[in-house]
């Protein structure tokens, strides 16, 4: 009597075939206006080989088949949460942070909360960074913080505020000792956010590819290091929705490798990466 031989797929040796990469990315074009050259058909093998061994699917295209079908939607999010990068830091680009706290903080109203917006927040180290130099500058002011991002497992950790203990680099000394504890035993490796900081600043599944929700008009809106990923068309139809929340004389942050030239007549560059509303 033979030994029955089940067959399992090598999932590390499973092709992603130039069709089955073109629908991945016309896929994450339609639904997050990010444009993904032939040069990232790797990136999407990495990203979602584990997917397809968690399924036991052979192809690509039968994850595809899947996660668009009738009761992938959940499938799907994952799908767009693994091919959507996320690399940030804190305080990064501090040229950013000190012309906030140099030439905005100074020139606001008082009386008035100061509202600001980080889009693509990631993981939260921006509108983190964002928090701490607001609550040491502004004192008893009102201010708010409002951040959005497309990934929702990037929303869960910024919601904990629970970060790696190599992240206290880029904190300057006095913020980390008022806004950070650090983790002992299991968890010395981590640092937390202090809870007061934690509840100042609500954080939002959003899209940047569709009409944003009813959220007031903003002062500040960072937009940072995510246009590199749109096409111009996308670029604008996305600066067009933000600009429909910034109040007039508020200022938009880009990263400092984009640039919004051709993109708005409604803005004018005041220094690298830094745009007032007219």
């Amino acid at each position: 009597m033979s030994a029955q031989i089940t067959y399992k797929p090598n999932f590390a040796a499973v092709v992603l075939q130039e069709d089955e990469f073109a629908l991945f990315r016309d896929l994450i074009y339609r639904i997050a206006g990010i444009w993904m050259s032939p040069s990232k058909k790797l990136l999407v093998i990495c990203r979602l080989a584990k997917r397809l061994k968690h399924y036991g699917l052979e192809s690509y295209g039968d994850y595809f088949q899947m996660i668009t079908g009738t009761g992938g939607k959940q499938e799907l999010q994952m799908a767009v949460d693994l091919l959507t990068t996320n690399e940030t830091y804190f305080f990064r680009e501090p040229k950013h942070f000190e012309f906030l706290s140099e030439h905005i903080l100074p020139r606001h109203k008082p009386g008035r909360a100061l509202r600001i917006w980080s889009a693509a927040c990631s993981s939260g180290e921006e509108p983190y960074s964002i928090a701490m130099l607001l609550d040491q500058a502004l004192d008893h002011a009102p201010w708010e913080i409002i951040a959005t991002d497309l990934n929702m497992q990037v929303l869960e950790k910024a919601r904990s505020g629970l970060y790696s203990i190599k992240s206290i680099s880029q904190i300057p000394g006095s913020y980390l000792s008022s806004y950070c504890l650090k983790g002992t035993g299991a968890w010395k490796e981590h640092l937390l956010i202090e809870r007061k900081l934690r509840e100042r600043v609500q954080f939002m599944h959003y899209n940047l590819t569709e009409t944003p929700p009813k959220l007031g008009e903003f002062d500040l809106i960072f937009l940072r290091n995510v246009m590199i990923y749109f096409n111009q068309e996308t670029k604008r139809q996305v600066v067009a929705r933000l600009l429909s929340l910034l109040r007039p004389e508020g200022h938009v942050f880009i990263g400092h490798s984009e640039t919004l030239k051709g993109i708005s007549n409604d803005l004018r560059l005041v220094q690298p990466g830094v745009y007032l509303k007219s």
